[in-house]
């Protein structure tokens, strides 16, 4: 076995291979660049060899530093994790040269699989069936809108070498595949330095499942199960799952020996995925092979007990599969939530900054259930600019599927970040919406189900009770506390009264308070009453409650009257008032937002790509003003109405902040 592996990447992946590495008793050596000086990955590794400037074409996908750090740590090995050099067969072949292990696949079978067009042509030789496209190189975007017309909108314009969604346009008509033709060819150029674009059909309503497999050098491939990973957004997935909830057996085995036949074709080995688009009547399509690990593979680890990090390495040292494919049992389910710095209030724009917070559930693996948070940060910690805005992986399991979304649900209400824009109240929303815990997925959900994009989660009105509950007793608490301080009286409790009025999402509830010292039975004025008990005291930022016996998440802020609330989704300010008090807020102006319609700003820290307007320029509803770039991806900022340019505040090159002001109208 290796004595010493290199992991040529960084983030969450980075700290995943060091995990199973330490594992194996194989020592590991950590690459950085400036900006990750300090990085979880670095700390973790027995050592560490810095390679480079901040942007990842300086650094993390720079061949020759790669292989230089190689060289002076005297590595056996090198996993490449996901993007950046995973699927690059140029760097497969340094290293094949050096002598040095490659923990992936074969120079030959990246090029066969890991390019898209190559990839598909085999597939359809093979009598894969696949979605119709044009597979030829695009010479400009004249050229993409003749082929687009071709094969019929709406189309995907993607990139060759792309992955992770990056590269990746819909276009509906014609201005759409120009203008994703170019975008996409810039993000892929920068990205992956090949800026190859090919187009194909979009599938309507497809639903967006893939094969795990792994094949050894001895002949032996197998596959274990599926995950859905159908909740997309922009082609990025956002939540996973494992198994879908949509395949039978019989699909599930279809597809599982068609994705096996396809690697061993090419003569694959190590960790491989073959993605399918599925319709709703269970016919499969081939997309592309992946030929990496993928960064949703924690899903398929929990549900068959298969550890495939140590797998590949082992696959690597030249061992055979230790399992077949009648060992491969699919276990319970697991659910997968990606952590982004992104906000999605401000429709999921990336945010950067320091983690003033970041305190993850405790992890916990039992035969009932499991929580694993896989991460590359800490508290105190920066989120760059110029990398992807992943920032954790947080995954449950448990022996049915309604049981591990509960857990989830639990999971993200108790996961504090704080200091960035997080999609945290995003993922908590999915959680609970009624189509995703139906199993009624594709990969158009987010864009149906939130069309104007996200926004703060209203709470149904016995959601709300609870909350409202929660709050009241956790106020009698904090109430309790700051008259013991003040030494008003010596029965501090007698002192705090017991009728409140719970204001919360525009409803208020009149509530009268029984306390002992087990808990609190909170009575409402409108009948009934709930049992809340827990251990929580004034200033701790997460309140873990029982309410009428059922576990109460709450991730709590002090406000003068109350507390800001934050759970399931939801973010609220909660008041909880005397009756005379509430009487008097009711009278209360509220303050008013200032008025920006007349400016553009920035939605994110980013690089002004381009400004494509001048001053007096009259601009129409949708027209694309500037493109801001941020964390490996371009994003066109359009006109919302039609208006006349007054002023330009910023131009190419110049790095923003939030809301910093781009252009005037008048």
């Amino acid at each position: 076995m290796f004595k010493k592996i290199l992991i040529a990447n960084r983030g969450e992946i980075a700290c995943r291979v060091i995990k199973t590495a330490r594992k194996m008793g194989i020592a590991t050596v950590a690459i950085y660049s400036d900006a990750d000086a300090l990085a979880l990955h670095v700390q973790m590794a027995d050592e560490a060899i810095h390679i480079g400037p901040p942007p990842a074409n300086q650094s993390y996908i720079v061949i020759d530093k790669v292989m230089a750090a190689i060289r002076e740590s005297g590595a056996e090995a090198v996993h490449p994790g996901y993007g950046f050099l995973s699927e690059n067969s140029k760097f497969a072949e340094a290293l094949e040269a050096a002598g040095v292990a490659f923990v992936g696949p074969p120079k030959g079978a990246i090029e066969a699989m890991g390019d898209k067009i190559t990839s598909k042509k085999i597939a359809q030789e093979a009598g894969v069936s696949t979605v119709p496209g044009y597979m030829g190189l695009i010479a400009d975007a004249d050229d993409a809108v003749k082929i687009s017309n071709e094969v019929g909108y709406p189309v995907m314009i993607k990139a060759s070498a792309g992955g992770g969604g990056k590269g990746m346009r819909i276009a509906w008509n014609d201005a759409e595949a120009r203008e994703g033709f170019q975008s996409s060819k810039n993000e892929a150029a920068s990205s992956f330095g090949d800026d190859r674009i090919f187009i194909e059909k979009f599938v309507t309503q497809p639903r967006h499942i893939e094969i795990q497999v792994l094949c050894d050098a001895h002949g032996n491939g197998i596959y274990l199960g599926e995950r859905e990973c159908s909740i997309q957004r922009r082609n990025q997935k956002v939540i996973e799952e494992a198994p879908s909830p949509f395949l039978d057996a019989k699909t599930r085995k279809a597809m599982g020996e068609q994705a096996v036949a396809l690697a061993q074709a090419v003569g694959y080995t190590s960790a491989g995925t073959v993605e399918f688009i599925v319709d709703g009547n269970k016919n499969f399509y081939f997309l592309e092979m992946n030929t990496r690990l993928q960064v949703e593979h924690p899903v398929t680890e929990l549900i068959t007990g298969v550890d495939l990090v140590e797998q590949m390495i082992r696959i690597a040292n030249g061992e055979p599969l230790a399992i077949t494919q009648e060992d491969v049992k699919l276990n319970g389910w697991a659910m997968e939530s990606r952590l982004y710095a992104e906000d999605p209030y401000r429709g999921f724009l990336p945010s950067i900054g320091r983690l003033t917070r970041y305190r993850p559930p405790a992890e916990v693996a039992t035969a009932a259930h499991v929580v694993r948070n896989d991460t590359g940060v800490y508290e105190g910690g920066e989120i760059s600019m110029f990398y992807d805005p992943m920032i954790a992986k947080l995954c449950t399991w448990a022996p049915t599927r309604e049981a591990a979304i509960e857990e989830m649900r639990v999971a993200l209400d108790s996961f504090e970040v704080e200091g960035i824009g997080h999609n945290l109240p995003f993922l908590s929303a999915v959680m609970d919406h009624p189509k995703f815990v139906a199993g009624d997925i594709t990969t158009a959900f987010i864009a149906e189900e939130y069309p104007d994009g996200f926004e703060p989660v209203t709470l149904e009105r016995g959601a709300l009770a609870r909350v409202a509950a929660a709050a009241a007793a956790m106020n009698r608490v904090a109430e309790i506390r700051r008259t013991r301080v003040s030494g008003r009286m010596d029965n501090h409790e007698r002192t705090v009264g017991d009728d409140w009025v719970v204001s919360l999402q525009g409803i208020d509830f009149k509530v009268r308070i029984d306390a002992d010292k087990l808990g609190a039975s909170v009575h409402f004025d409108e009948g009934g009453a709930m049992r809340v008990t827990s251990d929580w005291t004034p200033g701790q930022p997460l309140a873990v409650l029982d309410v009428d016996d059922a576990p109460l998440v709450l991730k709590t802020g002090k406000i003068p009257n109350g507390f800001r609330i934050r759970t399931r989704g939801a973010d609220m300010k909660v008041h909880v008032r005397s009756p005379r008090q509430a009487e008097l807020a009711r009278l209360m102006p509220e303050k008013q937002a200032p008025d920006t319609s007349k400016l553009l700003l920035c939605p994110m820290p980013g690089l002004i790509v381009k400004i494509d307007v001048e001053v007096g320029d009259e601009v129409q509803e949708g027209q694309a003003l500037c493109t801001v770039e941020a964390m490996k991806m371009e994003n066109i900022l359009r006109a919302e109405k039609k208006s006349t340019v007054s002023k330009v505040n910023a131009a190419a090159g110049d790095n923003l902040a939030v809301d910093d002001v781009i252009l005037e109208f008048e």
